[in-house]
């Protein structure tokens, strides 16, 4: 086992990372994994200060300073932590631009566009851009290999401490935890019980009549843009949100998963003979609670499976609450990986499992520098397979939006512009004072019914 703290050893890679460097060889020269946020950071103090700051937090991020090593004998590589592959901080001054934000997005838009190489050495950029007095740019920019959208935003919250630190307006708290204590914890939990007890939980759960779509990596096709849709809910619907959360005892963030399932049960249902609905999709899960994860940036989100069942005569109310329970009881067993499900079920090599329709929920607040207002823009998150889903929103469901994306070569224009419309609809409908006590197949106009099936889009 490795030990924790050990300097420039070489490392395994963990399972998710064993999963993105199989498809860059499928696909060395797309830009498909890249990750990237930017925050818009108004009212800067002390720039000398943010700039400090930054470069700390980088230099505490063990993911930034991965290289990858040729494995002997084998195809996957290892790891290990160079402080030479940290990212330096570039510092570009665009205020005397005539349109300075347009000048940054251009640069940014091309740095994007940029495959990276998992075998050269220059993996993640960052850069600090002055936009105007006291307003600046923080452009971190990295391969979905060793960040996840979590990881950026601990980057961000950690940075905010220091800067706060640097002004004199609050204390740092305690640094990441390192690569090697991860790695370390994630080989006893895999030689635990507790991966045995998850196993057999997987194992159960998929051997029931929903089959999961697999996909082959050489099929891939990037030569096109996605569909594309942004909305943004008013608050009038968050409030809405909140109070059928404390009516239903659901949580928000489940409750928008489960009735956007809902609403996709009209292209994606199945039956079974008993005439229950099964409606299968794919959730991110943030296996990190309980870790070192939970204060470490990585590459660390799991993407399981989840199969709706809704029954005919069902009113909403009872159809959440079952699922909602469903779906607590499967995230007790989600730090079990995709990728070692797909290997226990025989996934052959160059395949994996097609993750359509994704739905997320990123219930995360912008990261607070003392005396600033800060702005999240994400910037890139991957490229969607099928349809994908994405909900971001404060903590408490306020400033609430919506993102759709969709494979331009697998999903047609229609049915995208459909969804981008009908989504929203039917969850301001599923608002309504009197929407709970209402039949289920009411609401979705009768397509799940009894000796029906729906087939998709």
């Amino acid at each position: 086992m490795l030990q924790a703290g050990a300097k420039n050893a070489w490392m395994p890679l963990t399972l998710p990372q064993r999963d993105f460097w199989e498809e860059f060889t499928f696909h060395p020269d797309e830009p498909i994994a890249t990750v990237a946020h930017c925050l818009e950071i108004d009212g800067v103090a002390d720039e000398q200060a943010l700039a400090w700051a930054i470069t700390q937090t980088i230099a505490e991020s063990d993911a930034l300073s991965v290289r990858f090593h040729p494995a002997p004998g084998g195809d996957t590589p290892l790891q290990s932590c160079d402080p030479a592959m940290r990212p330096p901080l570039r510092r570009i001054d665009l205020s005397g631009s005539a349109d300075p934000l347009a000048e940054a997005r251009t640069r940014m838009e091309a740095d994007l566009a940029a495959p990276l190489d998992l075998r050269g050495e220059e993996l993640a950029a960052l850069w600090l851009v002055r936009i105007g007095a006291a307003r600046y740019l923080w452009y971190i920019r990295a391969h979905h290999i060793n960040l996840d959208g979590y990881g950026l935003a601990l980057i961000e919250q950690r940075c905010g401490r220091l800067y706060a630190q640097a002004v004199g307006q609050g204390e740092a708290g305690p640094p990441f935890h390192r690569l090697a204590s991860f790695i370390a914890e994630e080989e006893a939990y895999r030689a635990s019980p507790r991966h045995a007890a998850d196993a057999a939980y997987w194992r159960d759960y998929l051997a029931g009549p929903v089959t999961l779509p697999v996909l082959h990596r050489g099929d891939r096709d990037f030569s096109g843009p996605p569909h594309a849709a942004q909305g943004a809910f008013p608050e009038a619907f968050s409030e809405a949100l909140r109070r059928l959360s404390a009516r239903t005892g659901i949580g928000w963030p489940d409750l928008l998963v489960l009735l956007s399932g809902l609403y996709l049960s009209e292209d994606l249902a199945g039956q079974r003979a008993d005439g229950r609905a099964l409606v299968p999709f794919w959730l991110p899960f943030m296996s990190r609670w309980g870790s070192v994860a939970a204060h470490m940036p990585g590459m660390l989100v799991n993407i399981l499976p989840f199969t709706l069942a809704i029954e005919a005569e069902e009113t909403l109310s009872d159809c959440l609450r079952r699922n909602a329970a469903a779906l607590r009881a499967q995230r007790r067993h989600g730090r079990y990986r995709i990728e070692q499900i797909a290997t226990d079920h025989g996934l052959p090599t160059g395949s994996r499992y097609f993750f359509s329709p994704l739905i997320n929920v990123l219930p995360f607040n912008a990261p607070v520098f003392h005396g600033c207002t800060v702005t999240r823009h994400v910037m890139a998150n991957g490229e969607p397979e099928g349809i994908d889903l994405t909900f971001r929103g404060r903590d408490d469901g306020s400033a609430l939006s919506f993102g759709l994306s969709a494979d331009a070569r697998l999903f047609a224009k229609a049915p995208f512009d459909r969804h981008r419309l009908g989504l929203p609809a039917f969850l301001e409908a599923a608002m309504a004072p009197d929407a709970l006590t209402r039949p289920v197949a009411a609401m979705l106009g009768g397509t799940i019914a009894p000796g029906r099936t729906s087939s998709a889009a």
